[in-house]
């Protein structure tokens, strides 16, 4: 009789056990319940986290407060969100229509779907709901279709709730430390250089190439970075771009007005058509350009000069060679007080120092990184190091990459695509032994 019982306690077990598991398989009831429990409600605020689509428009823009003054009809606007999990969303818009009411719709995932929005109060309206079947960026594309007022919406955020969101949606959560500014400009990435000890650099060379429809407006591509100050490209207008070089003060303020005179940075000379002054709100200190149409796909050389001096000084010399010239051109060089040093920290970095413009992927290749130390010893750098700045460090945008492509490092940020390169990776591309073909007794 006991071993029936212990028998038939065993098979009762069983059963209970698979119809346990069975209740907490994916797709059943249970199941669906305990993931709707777990769905998460998240507020994207739009004043960090979209764009207008249409720039030649000036009814509609983007503001702190979100959506604003959307009284054209051309006025579109975009917003990101990046998902770390799939399934179904429901979306809602957080908006106030003045007067009247207005036909609005939202789009994404190739799903459109249309609303007649009223109330002059902030409130919550439901607009679908949607299915990802994949993780990553998904756009929100919001539009005007007809309306009774004078403007269509003040939009404030797009709230959204489902299965596929979680802790792992990633978008600027909020304004703090003035994300909204560094969230719609993107992350800034960059390629720390692996140097040898013990080793006076004296000259730092670079080369960079940006391909074709990469030089983005809002760009700076940097070659020369060292701890002191940058060197490198921008795009400043659609008509104009520059060759920047700049050296901070060791003076620590955003006010170069600021700066003691025995802090400043002194201008030593400086090469033909260089535009020299001061620059202010990231540090300050001495700063020089060029006003040159430099050509995307076309390789730059780059070549800075560090070395100490008397009274306590430092003087950074920048030299530029465009193919177009055939020849080396001086950009400027200055003195920096309460130094005594040869390079260090090399790096090169990409920004774009434009928030209508963090939409817009770019990139950038470095190659043939050298070295020349205080004896005339060449040396190639060939490891660098990934970093991103703390808009991705934050999670608020996760469109920043680096690596190697064709044997150069490159670096590649915003435009929300999908792909990430994880922070301090780094990244070896083979020697090229190609010393740089310069004489450094020659340049100007």
């Amino acid at each position: 009789m006991n071993i029936i019982n212990n028998r038939l306690v065993a098979l009762l077990t069983v059963i209970l056990c698979i119809g346990v598991f069975a209740a907490f398989m994916p797709g059943s009831k249970i199941h669906q319940l305990s993931k709707r429990v777990n769905d998460s409600l998240i507020t994207v605020p739009l004043g960090g986290n979209a764009w207008r689509t249409n720039k030649d428009t000036v009814g509609g823009n983007i503001s702190k407060e979100g959506i604003v003054n959307w009284s054209d009809k051309k006025a579109g606007f975009i917003a990101y969100v990046r998902l770390g999990d799939t399934g179904k969303f429901k979306l809602y818009l957080n908006l106030a229509v003045p007067r009247g009411s207005s036909n609005i719709t939202v789009t994404a995932l190739d799903v459109t779907n249309e609303i007649t929005a009223t109330g002059s109060a902030s409130h919550d309206q439901y607009v679908g709901e949607w299915k990802a079947k994949d993780t990553g960026y998904v756009s929100f594309t919001i539009k005007g279709i007809s309306k009774a007022g004078s403007v269509f919406a003040n939009v404030n955020s797009i709230k959204l709730s489902g299965a596929a969101i979680d802790s792992k949606t990633t978008y600027v959560k909020n304004n703090e430390g003035e994300f909204f500014y560094w969230g719609r400009r993107g992350p800034s990435v960059h390629l720390g250089y692996t140097v040898p000890n013990n080793v006076d650099a004296e000259w730092f060379y670079n080369e960079i190439t940006v391909p074709k429809d990469n030089d983005v407006l809002g760009s700076y591509f940097m070659a020369d970075g060292f701890g002191e100050g940058y060197f490198g490209m921008q795009v400043n207008s659609p008509t104009e771009r520059h060759i920047l070089f700049s050296v901070w003060s060791p003076f620590k303020t955003d006010d170069p007005k600021a700066i003691p005179e025995d802090q400043k940075i002194l201008m030593l000379k400086k090469g033909e058509n260089v535009h020299t002054g001061e620059f202010g709100n990231e540090g300050s200190g001495g700063q020089s350009y060029l006003n040159y149409r430099w050509k995307a796909d076309s390789t730059y050389k780059f070549l800075l000069h560090a070395k100490p001096t008397a009274q306590n000084r430092t003087e950074y010399t920048a030299y530029f060679y465009a193919p177009e010239l055939g020849k080396w051109q001086l950009i400027a060089s200055f003195s920096r007080p309460g130094t005594n040093t040869y390079l260090k920290h090399l790096h090169s970095f990409l920004e774009n120092f434009e928030p209508e413009q963090g939409m817009v992927t770019r990139k950038v290749s470095f190659n043939n990184q050298w070295i020349c130390d205080s004896n005339g010893k060449w040396i190639e750098l060939n490891k660098a190091r990934f970093t991103v700045d703390n808009t991705g460090l934050k999670g608020y945008r996760m469109d920043y990459s680096g690596g190697l492509d064709d044997n150069a490092f490159y670096l590649q940020n915003c435009g929300f695509f999908n792909h990430y390169t994880p922070r301090n990776t780094l990244f070896e591309r083979q020697p090229t032994g190609k010393q740089p073909n310069v004489d450094l007794t020659k340049l100007p």
